[in-house]
């Protein structure tokens, strides 16, 4: 089997360089090439001799993705990519614009085995983990199509990104390396549906990024009804998780929470989430929940949305409606997936 050439950082680089017989400062060319210059292939490569080429083409594999479908959401410009992995498995990546720049939301599994039961990309399971190689191209391959930095990186797209964790962790030294990308690591979320134990690992690593947390209940009766993984973690471990992700990285918690109608946007919810999160000092960040049509459940009304968001204001504590983008183009994560398998 090839070695993933893309996934070696700068230092794992130079040693394989080393190995193969050629001088260090090749391994600095060819890091600039694959993680700056963004080269689709070694033929690019143009200050590597022909025969180092060569041989790099018939003992690396290069990863690389094919866009499949690309959909344009009418109402915000949103774009949403369907690409092909070497192996043929389909993941999905979401571009975002702001006027404070470009956001990409990645995949980190091709599906996912989570369960949480308001999400797509559950549904037919985890087919694999990516490599920190195929994390990183989603961010490439969207780079060079439309021509311009992006900013921002969330991992909350397909699959659970501490389920992957080596290779996520390879991904976001990556992509925040100052000889790639260099993309702050200030702007790059990672997103949990709350894996204790990869929480833990992740604040000892000391990174400077964003841990959002799913949370979607506030109580374990409830949150073990809407997401599975709450059977082997309470609501109290994952607090814990998250004070001590905060103590070690001084890095502010976020909570994700999905309203669903009907389901989890109570007043009294609103008041044990203000609970929750104010000794944290977390910033909850609500999403009216995308229908997916086979899931049962459905947003709660923008009346409703509005009054959990000023219930919880009212409280001191900081919050943001996420903004509604994509919902016209299978905007939920796992659907346009799905639906190009289905087909």
């Amino acid at each position: 089997m090839l070695k993933d050439i893309k996934s070696f950082d700068l230092e794992e680089l130079k040693k394989e360089i080393r190995v193969l017989g050629e001088k260090e400062f090749r391994a600095t060319q060819l890091y600039e090439w694959m993680h700056k210059k963004l080269a689709v292939s070694y033929e690019e490569m143009t200050n590597l001799p022909g025969a180092f080429r060569e041989r790099l083409d018939q003992e690396y594999s290069y990863a690389s993705l094919h866009i499949v479908r690309e959909q344009i959401s009418k109402q915000d410009g949103t774009r949403k990519y369907l690409f092909q992995l070497a192996d043929g498995n389909l993941i999905e990546t979401v571009l975002m614009k702001y006027h404070h720049g470009n956001s990409v939301c990645i995949s980190s599994q091709v599906g996912c085995r989570m369960g949480c039961r308001f999400c797509a990309s559950t549904l037919d399971g985890l087919e694999r983990s990516l490599t920190a190689s195929e994390m990183l191209e989603q961010i490439y391959e969207i780079t060079r199509h439309i021509g311009e930095r992006i900013s921002n990186v969330v991992v909350m797209g397909m699959g659970e990104p501490l389920d992957n964790y080596d290779n996520l962790l390879k991904f976001l030294r990556m992509i925040s390396d100052e000889n790639g990308l260099n993309i702050s690591q200030r702007n790059l979320t990672v997103s949990t549906c709350g894996l204790v134990q990869g929480m833990r690992r992740l604040a000892d690593e000391k990174l400077q990024i964003t841990l959002a947390l799913s949370l979607h209940a506030v109580t374990d009766e409830k949150r073990r009804e809407i997401m599975p993984v709450a059977n082997s973690y309470s609501i109290a471990d994952l607090m814990d998780a998250c004070a001590y992700y905060f103590e070690q990285t001084g890095r502010r918690i976020t909570f994700e929470y999905s309203l669903i109608g009907g389901v989890n946007d109570s007043k009294e919810e609103a008041d044990a989430l203000a609970g929750l999160a104010r000794p944290l000092h977390a910033h909850v960040n609500l999403i009216p929940v995308n229908p997916v049509k086979e899931r049962k459940y459905r947003s709660s009304g923008r009346a409703s949305v509005e009054n959990f968001k000023n219930r919880l204001e009212k409280r001191k504590i900081n919050v943001t409606i996420r903004r509604e983008m994509g919902r016209d183009i299978d905007g939920a994560c796992g659907q346009l997936r799905r639906r190009e398998l289905n087909e």
